[in-house]
């Protein structure tokens, strides 16, 4: 499973994007297209790094960041973890920790942000993204947190933007791991505008060209390529009552008691969908994805974060379940689907085993630092010291 020190893999040497200034305006570009623009550390390092300078830098007025190929970003690197989690190099808690911390300084940003969202965003691709005032998708953009099915949790600051959605429709998509398209997106507030693909290239040419970062301008540039999109036949958004009334629930067998018993009235796709990944998804995965999300309701931003910090060391650390490795291996190494969950079910996860999940680590100093809790750290404080 390890690696050589003299022959480090990808997502550790890799930084994978491009910066590019003009005039007022910066762009970020990621650009691991063969690797789905997934996230490494060294990019993580370099994005912190650009954003710092960015927010402090008067001749800066508006940032783009936009991806290279059929993807704008995949999440992190799953293989990553599966080599390095349980190791004591740092690798892990360095890239967690230097990219939740980028997120929370990406959602108090002091300068405009577009993001260009085509083809696939997923998880800690929709954390660099959700920040960003202006969010534009496409007939070929879809969205996904598809962390919770394979032992893993929705993070990235995900437990406090999807509590945000059209009712429960957060709860919905965190555990399920449900793929929605650029029209649902734009309906339920996850990006402002719906512009076709083929008028990308003159969109970002007329941003670069407008050298300002008067919102209002910004707005009318990107308005004036927008289309209006409806709905899909088979959006979850036509179903949000039926989300709701199942979703609600206050905890996963009452989901899947109800999910159970509405599919007995017939005709609604999701649901059998929805019952099939739950049953097949890491019992220990779904159970603290919900717990997270339903309690990010009523917390902030930075209690969110601090919270999914937690989560990630503690089931990289294995405290409860290694299924975050069985679904890495079931799903990316070996490819063979046929992950072995243990604890098997959703009884057998209890509220004490959840809890040592959510618990504050013991050294303060490992908790993730950020700058906006009374501890008198500046705005760009608290980053990652090994």
């Amino acid at each position: 499973m390890g690696h050589e020190a003299n022959e480090l893999p990808d997502y550790l040497v890799e930084v994978g994007l491009l910066d590019e200034e003009k005039d007022a305006v910066r762009v970020i570009t990621l650009n691991r297209p063969r690797k789905l623009n997934c996230i490494t550390l060294p990019m993580v390092v370099k994005l912190g790094e650009l954003y710092e300078k960015w927010e402090s830098d008067d001749t800066v007025q508006l940032i783009i960041i936009k991806a290279v190929g059929r993807a704008f970003c995949a999440g992190g690197d799953l293989r990553m973890f599966y080599h390095y989690g349980k190791k004591e190099d740092g690798f892990c808690r360095e890239v967690v920790y230097r990219k939740y911390w980028l997120d929370y300084h990406l959602h108090s940003f002091k300068k405009p942000m577009v993001a260009i969202l085509h083809g696939l965003v997923i998880g800690g691709g929709a954390g660099l993204t959700v920040p960003c005032q202006f969010r534009v998708v496409t007939e070929k953009t879809a969205f996904a947190m598809p962390e919770a099915p394979i032992g893993y949790h929705t993070d990235v600051g995900a437990s406090y933007f999807l509590p945000q959605l059209p009712g429960y429709l957060g709860e919905y998509l965190a555990t399920t791991g449900a793929r929605i398209d650029g029209a649902d997106m734009l309906h339920s507030g996850l990006a402002t505008h719906f512009v076709q693909f083929e008028k990308l290239p003159e969109l970002e040419r007329c941003l670069m060209e407008l050298n300002c970062g008067d919102e209002n301008a910004i707005r009318t540039t990107i308005e004036e390529f927008s289309s209006h999109v409806e709905l899909g036949e088979k959006s979850i958004l036509h179903s949000l009552n039926v989300v709701d009334k199942i979703f609600s629930k206050n905890s996963l067998e009452e989901i899947l008691e109800a999910l159970v018993a509405e599919s007995e009235s017939g005709n609604l796709g999701w649901i059998e969908e929805s019952i099939q990944v739950i049953r097949r998804a890491s019992p220990t995965g779904v159970k603290m994805t919900f717990r997270s999300i339903r309690e990010g309701r009523m917390q902030s931003l930075a209690e969110c974060l601090k919270k999914e910090f937690r989560l990630t060391m503690y089931t990289l650390a294995g405290v409860v379940s290694d299924d975050l490795y069985e679904g890495i291996r079931a799903l990316v190494i070996d490819k063979d689907n046929a992950p072995k969950w243990n604890p098997p079910s959703l009884q057998e996860v209890t509220l004490e085993k959840l809890q040592l999940l959510f618990q504050p680590f013991e050294d303060q100093s490992f908790e993730l630092q950020l700058p906006e809790e009374g501890k008198n750290l500046p705005r760009w404080g608290g980053k990652y010291v090994s």
